[in-house]
């Protein structure tokens, strides 16, 4: 067994940017995944994590020749040590985005076979990288503060610094004692209120406490999913978000977009793809409280039909609330793949599914229904273009690609597709 390399400082050049926030390097045969370096830097690499193979993962503590890019990091917080928020935090925001755009037409390229480049566009509101969020979630500590998760790490970093929100979001929160392992939701909505929400700690099983594998992991991941309870702390807990002359209002521990800009900009290049005729029968998956829904049902009519399937109960009743006016919009309570086989053929198939991805069945019932157009949107590369593949397995073909900068100061984009056949 060779020798385990954690704490090792090793002087690097570092290569082109991998998907998860690193640069990748190489170092005696082995290949090093490095954070808060940038592409073309030499540093010196700590590794933080060996557990043996071809790789290991490293943080750059010493740059010795910097990029051009490299700019004073913008978040107090992150870096080697520090919280997990803003890996990209040191890099100006067009070098964020080359990198982003680096990463996405790599993945098309060796997941889905597709050689072409994708330009990673900035959204409305992002201003200097600063401010963009509308929308946080704290852990809590032992001692009951409130933080930011260090990186693969249950460390927490207790100093509310993190630029990606407007500094007045976290006001007061420092000051009070939250209930150890719960998590604290924090909403700056469209309306100017600020909501606060304490979740309480998951109830994890036996195993999720006891086993430290993937057993463990994966038990632990299924309590924090479950139903939680919820304490309002501040404001009312109903959020009120809008696209256009539309208004939302939904709990504020709810799914809506990070990024202010992110719903209206997704919409348009929705209702700009889709073409939907009038009349039309189309699917919007995975859709929450009915953004998608409420673009489509314009194009399509009084006369036609947007079903829109989504898991979350609650959403559902939120986005039939605020789609009240639309009675061809049929807002479903269901998983997707157990909803698709109940729907009218559609015309068009919108999906913004969660970060693991439509996945093989979902794409092969979607294809099945017999839609010629299909705008698929994906918030991971990898798992995005495993799902391009796979529309390209049933006779589509990737007719257009954006990706935007949802995420500013970090690795994380969203990336959309036309598909058509």
């Amino acid at each position: 067994m060779s020798e385990n390399w954690a704490g090792r400082r090793l002087e690097v050049v570092l290569g082109n940017p991998g998907h998860g926030g690193f640069c990748v390097a190489r170092h005696e045969g082995r290949v090093l995944f490095v954070r808060h370096g940038l592409p073309g830097e030499k540093v010196v690499a700590v590794v933080t994590e060996d557990r043996g193979g071809s790789f290991c993962r490293a943080d750059a503590v010493e740059i010795l020749e910097a990029s051009a890019d490299r700019v004073a990091p913008l978040c107090p917080i992150s870096g080697p040590g520090g919280g997990g928020c803003c890996d990209y935090s040191h890099a100006t925001l067009a070098a964020q985005r080359a990198m982003k755009s680096s990463v996405v037409a790599e993945q098309l390229r060796r997941v889905a076979g597709l050689d072409m480049d994708v330009a990673v566009e900035e959204l409305p509101g992002t201003g200097n990288g600063t401010g963009w969020r509308s929308r946080v979630r704290l852990a809590v500590d032992s001692a009951g503060r409130p933080g930011f998760h260090h990186f693969r790490s249950t460390d927490i970093e207790t100093f509310l610094a993190c630029p990606q929100i407007e500094p007045d979001a976290y006001s007061g929160l420092a000051d009070r004692t939250w209930q150890p392992g719960a998590e604290v939701q924090v909403v700056l909505d469209a309306a100017g209120e600020r909501h606060v929400v304490e979740i309480a700690p998951p109830k994890v099983s036996r195993t999720g406490r006891r086993s430290p594998g993937r057993r463990g992991a994966t038990a632990r991941r299924a309590a924090a999913a479950g139903s939680r309870a919820e304490r309002v702390v501040i404001g009312s807990g109903r959020a009120v978000e809008r696209v256009a002359d539309r208004q939302w209002t939904l709990s504020a521990t709810g799914f809506w977009q990070a990024h202010r800009g992110a719903a209206a900009t997704y919409s348009s290049v929705v209702g700009e793809w889709a073409q939907a005729s009038a009349g039309a029968r189309v699917w919007d998956l995975y859709g929450g409280v009915g953004v998608f829904a409420a673009t489509l049902a314009d194009q399509v009519g009084p006369t036609g039909r947007v079903d829109s399937v989504e898991f979350s109960r609650r959403a559902a009743a939120e986005g039939a609330a605020a789609l009240a006016d639309l009675p061809q919009v049929h807002l479903h309570a269901a998983r997707v793949e157990h909803a698709l086989a109940e729907l009218p053929a559609p015309e068009v198939v919108v999906l913004d599914p969660p970060r693991a991805g439509a996945g093989r069945d979902v794409v092969a019932a979607v294809a099945a229904a017999g839609a010629e157009r299909i705008v698929h949107i994906g918030c991971d590369p990898a798992s995005f273009a495993r799902d391009v593949a796979l529309y390209r397995e049933h006779g589509f073909r990737l007719a257009q690609v954006r990706a935007f900068d949802a995420f500013p100061l970090t690795h994380h984009l969203e990336s959309l597709a036309l598909l058509t056949r």
